[in-house]
């Protein structure tokens, strides 16, 4: 019987459960309890223990959590092959799954210590001055809920899709509660034992139930999330739950989608796109024995193509060897369950209702390694469809080796085709054709959550139609379930409440951790370049200047930087510009003298200046015009795994007059203190 890991323990059943087989062989793996559990204290455990514990971590101490799981998960990951074997997956598809999923962790560990603050919020966009004199400003903030996400799984990516949303929301500071899908959760609960033994994640963070989960989603209020993976009519289903509707539950689903992949007019015989888009519809009806949801269930190509490709497909697919997922040689395993083959089957009725099946026989095909009586096996299917106005391509969808090929004749009805779908995960648009390819991808965009323009200049690096990567959006529109995951930082921030704050300079200086125009600056004592990371304070700040430039400084630097546009050099061609109206400053001269005015020269504290962000000219400098540059620390980011830390500088250089002719951030590196030196 498989345990769940509930409010800080494992806890079994009582009941005698239901079996859950090898895919392959039949062979009992384990049971899978049909009772339910105490989920009121499961939610109150996440909210009490782990919310608390995830919250009081800065962005990049969870980070460091995911990236010291994720390590120790990648060292160990060959354990959990045997079991993912018995879901079916070949040894590929279990790398998809299992490495894939940690792949996920580490991504997400990365993004995070690049992308997020050193800090428990999270800023969204610019200050936004509210009042004319500047004493009332506001500034939208993500926060951490405090609630707990709630992961339903579909069978198909026990260990994956468990990961790729249990990422986002620990950066988030949000505690999981899982939710696997029974068939395969066998997998995920071997997983989940090595999490909780490793002692890495705060008490509470992650809980697991291997159980019944009538009750679950009565518990949740406004502070909690859903995310949903699995069928359509599932995610329907539950997105009208009377409580979710009631307390305004976050609900986000990824469904099952109609995906289609469109061959452009130009990809003919003989071309690299057709031989890529043959072998990528291949790669989708195979891998996993297409369980996934990404998979291309609709080949659209033009009309007078369509033989060329259903040849070349099946040509193709005769070469895919089905059986146990360890037998030497085979390329595709079995389905998940007998259940899930019986249910593409009863799918492919309908399908064939209307199309004509031209490759694969799901009554007659050769298993190797297993008795193809015992597993859920079918061999790759393919479909051709005559008639593209039939309905049953585009509502129906066999979760399985399946795929229908569907002929189009122009590109408008290429789209009107995809759209029928009625919103997918992903679509793909083989084509060598610029105008081609722009055309589908901008008319095809608003029914997707992610296109796939695939040819010869990107076929060696791309990561293929149906694979989610955790730097991009992982969801689509309307049947693809209206929500999105994964998608970098946005996944993060899907988690926070966001909140407009409204207040002084000071007081959002106070509230952010980043200085805010308008607030105290602090220009008393050491020169801000003489302290190190930790002896620095927001608001310290330097001003340097004034500095008058000449007309010889202006020509200086346009001989010694070869940068002699006219407004520079040509005192005639300057007066005629109606901006500048006779010869002015390089911008870049402008931003040198600023440096000039500021830095400390001597060895000291910082290290390194290694950008600029935000660079705006306001107004033209000529000669004459005499330069103030006022520059303070605007925020500070502490690096945990090194000896120095990041500060951004609010730069602003005025003239004579007070106007600011440039706005900027510099952006340094700053030493620590020495590890036995007490902060000053």
């Amino acid at each position: 019987m498989l345990q769940s890991f509930v409010s800080g323990r494992w806890t079994s059943a009582d009941d005698a459960g239901i079996p859950l087989t090898d895919a392959s062989t039949g062979v009992e793996v384990a049971r899978y309890s049909t009772e339910g559990l105490d989920y009121a204290a499961a939610v109150g455990y996440a909210r009490r223990v782990g919310g608390p514990a995830l919250r009081a971590l800065t962005f990049p101490e969870r980070a460091s959590c995911l990236k010291a799981l994720g390590k120790l998960l990648m060292a160990g990951k060959d354990e959990f092959y045997p079991l993912s074997f018995a879901t079916g997956a070949t040894r590929r598809d279990s790398a998809v799954d299992i490495d894939g999923g940690i792949g996920t962790l580490l991504s997400y560990a990365g993004k995070a210590v690049r992308e997020l603050p050193n800090d428990t919020i999270y800023l969204d966009g610019t200050t936004e001055s509210i009042g004319r004199a500047g004493t009332f400003v506001a500034q939208h903030i993500y926060s951490s809920r405090p609630g707990v996400a709630v992961q339903i799984n579909a069978f198909n990516f026990p260990v994956w899709g468990m990961l790729e949303k249990l990422a986002p929301a620990f950066l988030a500071g949000v505690p999981t509660i899982v939710k696997p899908a029974h068939q395969t959760s066998y997998l995920t609960e071997q997983l989940v034992r090595r999490i909780i033994e490793s002692g890495l994640l705060p008490e509470g963070a992650l809980q697991l139930a291997c159980a019944h989960p009538h009750g679950l989603l009565d518990e949740l209020d406004e502070h909690d999330l859903v995310a949903f993976t699995g069928s359509a009519a599932t995610a329907a289903r539950l997105r009208v739950h009377p409580n979710l509707v009631d307390n305004g539950v976050r609900f986000n689903a990824e469904a099952d989608s109609l995906n289609c992949s469109i061959l452009g007019p130009d990809a003919t015989p003989g071309t690299p796109e057709f031989e890529l888009y043959v072998k990528q519809l291949v790669t989708e009806m195979t891998v996993k024995a297409g369980q996934k949801c990404t998979a291309i269930r609709r080949a659209l190509v033009p009309r007078d193509l369509v033989a060329d490709v259903v040849d070349a497909t099946a040509a193709r697919l005769a070469a895919v060897v089905v059986g146990h997922p360890e037998a030497e040689g085979v390329t595709m395993g079995a389905l998940a369950s007998i259940a899930q083959r019986d249910e593409v089957l009863r799918a492919l009725k309908f399908l064939t209702d209307a199309a004509t099946l031209v490759s694969g026989d799901p009554d007659n095909f050769p298993v190797r390694g297993a008795d193809a009586g015992s597993g859920a096996f079918l061999p790759p299917l393919l479909l051709r469809v005559d008639d593209n106005s039939v309905a049953a391509p585009h509502d129906v969808e066999a979760f399985g080796p399946v795929s229908t090929v569907i002929g189009y004749h122009d590109l408008d009805e290429a789209v009107r085709l995809a759209a029928r779908g009625r919103g997918s995960l992903v679509g793909s648009v083989v084509t060598h054709d610029p105008e081609i390819a722009r055309r589908l991808v901008l008319d095809l965009a608003p029914y997707h959550g992610r296109i796939l323009v695939l040819d010869r200049d990107d076929a060696k690096e791309s990561t293929g139609h149906g694979s989610p990567l955790p730097t991009l959006v992982h969801g689509g529109p309307g049947r693809a379930g209206g929500g999105e995951e994964l998608g970098g930082i946005r996944g993060v921030l899907h988690h926070m409440q966001r909140t407009a704050v409204q207040a002084s300079p000071d007081m959002l200086t106070a509230i952010t951790g980043r200085w805010t125009t308008g607030a105290a600056r602090d220009t008393d004592g050491l020169h801000p370049f003489r302290k190190h990371l930790e002896e620095l304070r927001i608001g310290d700040t330097v001003i340097g200047g004034p500095r008058t430039v000449t007309l010889e400084d202006i020509s200086h630097f346009a001989e010694f930087t070869g940068d002699t546009f006219y407004a520079h050099t040509d005192p005639v061609a300057a007066a005629g510009n109606p901006l500048f109206g006779g010869i002015v400053a390089h911008g870049y001269l402008v931003v040198s003298l600023a440096a000039g005015l500021f830095v400390e020269p001597n060895p000291g504290p910082v290290l390194a200046n290694f950008g600029v962000d935000g660079l705006r000219f306001l107004t033209p400098v000529k000669a004459g015009d005499a330069l103030t540059v006022t520059l303070t620390v605007k925020q500070l980011t502490p690096r945990l795994s090194a000896d120095y830390g990041e500060v951004r500088w609010d730069a602003v250089v005025t003239n004579q007059d007070g106007a600011p002719v440039a706005t900027y951030d510099v952006l340094t590196l700053v030493a620590k203190l020495p590890a036995n030196t007490e902060g000053r």
